[in-house]
């Protein structure tokens, strides 16, 4: 089955010839109250690219994402999605944005089918638009013929897929993801990351990627580890390993955060 996508000028902001990044995170900071949660965060993530978001528990990873989101407005700094500020424009900055947060967020008494058309309606997207897209969604992630299932009937991998069709169901350009494979087994986590590794080959799109697990970055990925609100250093892993004199990411992370001993650090799981 075959989908045409948007044009990508319109679809990724294209201006004047050039192409914005993806995302383009300047300076933002948050507080709650009198706690910082972020500090002068700044980043970028390239259009069709994969990006990590690298940071333990508590980092801020899930307050950035509220930021992008708009569920919480930046009190300080800037958030472009293809070069549409996220609070002067809104609606252009967020529907070429999907998203995938950490809780789990189907209606469990729901089809996946009416999962996904919820959302489609929340999109404006006809009835048409939306079987059409829903069935092509559902063949990237592997979940042919599991449409008039109910989401409670689900493993937590295949869930997993479904928030992430769900999440493409509009065509967006940048896709969030926060710690998406939490609580999942060995091969579920692997088969996530593939289908979304896939995604960036396959289709172009940009993906940021949320985790406290070292053993889902590769070397030629672009990474951002954030510590404490903090961005301690970004760019590729290899070359972020390299400047912090370490031999692999994980070890430049613990490096730079000063985590030694007893006191916990980025985990690979047994």
């Amino acid at each position: 089955m075959s989908f045409r996508p948007p044009d990508p000028k319109t679809a990724s902001g294209q201006q004047n010839g050039a192409i914005a990044a993806a995302l383009d995170i300047a300076g933002v900071s948050h507080s709650y109250g009198k706690r910082k949660a972020l500090s002068d965060v700044s980043l970028r993530v390239r259009p069709a690219s994969f990006c990590v978001l690298l940071g333990l528990n508590g980092a801020g990873k899930s307050t950035l994402y509220s930021l992008i989101t708009r569920l919480y407005g930046a009190q300080k700094g800037t958030i472009r999605i293809f070069g549409f500020d996220v609070n002067r424009v809104p609606s252009e900055a967020l529907r070429r944005l999907g998203v995938v947060f950490q809780a789990r967020t189907l209606d469990l008494d729901l089809t996946v089918l009416q999962n996904l058309s919820y959302h489609a309606a929340l999109h404006g997207m006809s009835a048409r638009e939306t079987k059409l897209r829903a069935a092509f969604v559902l063949d990237q992630a592997g979940m042919t013929g599991r449409a008039d299932d109910k989401a409670r009937n689900l493993s937590g991998g295949q869930m997993r897929r479904v928030e992430i069709a769900r999440a493409l169901l509009h065509c967006p350009r940048l896709l969030l993801l926060d710690e998406p494979t939490a609580g999942l087994d060995i091969k579920a986590r692997a088969d996530i990351l593939k289908h979304v590794r896939g995604l960036v080959a396959e289709a172009g799109i940009g993906v940021l990627w949320a985790t406290h697990l070292i053993d889902e970055i590769e070397p030629a990925d672009d990474v951002v580890l954030l510590h404490e609100g903090k961005v301690l250093d970004r760019g590729n892993a290899s070359e972020v390993a390299a400047r912090a004199g370490a031999p692999d990411i994980g070890a430049a992370f613990n490096e730079l955060t000063g985590i030694a001993g007893g006191r916990k650090s980025c985990d690979r799981p047994s």
